[in-house]
């Protein structure tokens, strides 16, 4: 059913598209290079809602600093960009300036969109000036003072945004530098990969190195062999971004939204090319830390704890199942110096993405109601201490503050 409501959408935007191709605005394929590029791009994660027309806005974004809400891109000319000019898409997506020259806030990632280069600028502007236009009027900025004073970014740019297009590097592959040019783009892996600064910047030294936002924790996707994907191959990869499972993981939260909205509908070539940029990508450098030692009382408490609740679907030995159930033994994401994820997920459950490929979305329930955060602590430090993993130890004070964030 999924497949086929997918089918006749992507029927009738080709219809629409046509339509708008012979009336001369585009051509129908720079529509199409368009339309593939908003997915490429993931613009529905931040321009559509749940129950809302694609990219209507209304999507509200959580930031350390107060919300933002995601605004209406469809080319209604009184609540969207129907008024925009080619040149307006352009200087938002490449400056963060829109149209009346105020500044975008970096939860629109332009710090990331200024190397997209103007010919697939156009073709997305050629795209979105073809969906359905939706009257639906959206107030973005619901930050609190001083925060909403967009003054304030001119600062903020000079701290954070670096403008300009990708520039290949003609060392590298064709394929390495099309992979690059994703991941650093359009496909804005860092927004969510890379550890944010006091002032909500990407600390670009750090790139994909993972990084904390709205109480998940976005993994190190380096090739870092311990904490990030450095184990992974090539096909690995691909087969996570294509089906949201593969032999070590299984996507879930942010992660399983992006792969069904967006990776599950990259070309396989895309998908290889940034599957060979991110195998380039190097890591922090540091070693792994020792273990902590299998008689230390918090870890004998956990491994009673998880062979209680959790040995059942995750295997005795931390290996999971296959595309149902995730693996824990020798796991980027355990073996991250954050847990804020892990807690996350004892506490509040979760379910994991479906895709075309693999259209079963296990989940995981809440363990909230009947484990302590001492409880959830010890299990952790247990998790993240055993078949290979070596983390540092989980606090119960962290499980404590995290618990509270998730009742607000």
């Amino acid at each position: 059913m999924k497949t086929l409501v997918a089918l006749l959408a992507g029927v009738a935007g080709l219809v629409v598209s046509l339509a708008h191709a012979q009336s001369g605005d585009a051509s129908f394929e720079q529509v199409e290079r368009g339309r593939y590029l908003a997915v490429l791009g993931d613009c529905a994660a931040c321009h559509t809602t749940a129950t809302g027309k694609p990219l209507a806005g209304g999507v509200v974004l959580k930031t350390p600093f107060g919300d933002l809400v995601g605004a209406n891109i469809t080319p209604d000319p009184d609540t969207g960009i129907g008024r925009w000019t080619l040149d307006d898409f352009q200087g938002a997506m490449s400056q963060g300036i829109s149209r009346g020259g105020y500044h975008l806030y970096g939860a629109m990632p332009f710090t990331a969109y200024t190397k997209v280069t103007k010919e697939d600028n156009a073709a997305l502007w050629a795209y979105l000036r073809t969906i359905e236009p939706v009257n639906n009027p959206v107030v973005p900025n619901q930050l609190p003072f001083p925060f909403n004073i967009r003054l304030s970014l001119v600062g903020w740019n000079f701290l954070n945004f670096t403008k300009g297009e990708f520039q290949p590097d003609p060392a590298k592959s064709v394929e390495w530098n099309r992979g690059a040019y994703i991941v650093q783009g359009l496909g804005h892996c860092g927004s969510c990969h890379t550890p944010k600064s006091l002032t909500g910047g990407d600390k670009n030294g750090q790139f994909l190195q993972g990084g904390t936002l709205d109480n998940w924790y976005a993994p190190d996707i380096t090739a870092d062999a311990h904490k990030g994907i450095g184990s992974w191959s090539s096909d690995d990869i691909v087969q996570y971004l294509k089906t949201g499972a593969n032999r070590f993981d299984i996507a879930s939260g942010p992660m399983a939204e992006m792969v069904e909205k967006s990776s599950q509908y990259w070309t396989d070539p895309d998908l290889k090319a940034v599957a060979t940029y991110l195998l380039s990508v190097g890591g922090g450098g540091t070693s792994a830390p020792a273990p902590i030692a299998a008689d230390d009382k918090g870890m004998a408490a956990g491994k009673a704890i998880y062979a209680d609740r959790c040995a059942a679907c995750h295997i005795g030995s931390g290996e999971g199942v296959p595309n149902l159930f995730p693996k824990l033994a020798s796991a980027p994401l355990v073996n991250n110096d954050d847990a804020t994820t892990l807690i996350r997920v004892v506490l509040a459950g979760g379910v994991a993405g479906a895709t075309n490929a693999v259209p079963t979305a296990p989940a995981m329930p809440s363990y909230a109601w009947n484990l302590s955060d001492e409880d959830v602590a010890n299990v952790l430090t247990y998790v993240r201490n055993s078949w290979g993993n070596s983390a540092p130890r989980v606090s119960p004070t962290d499980v404590a503050t995290l618990r509270k964030q998730l009742q607000q």
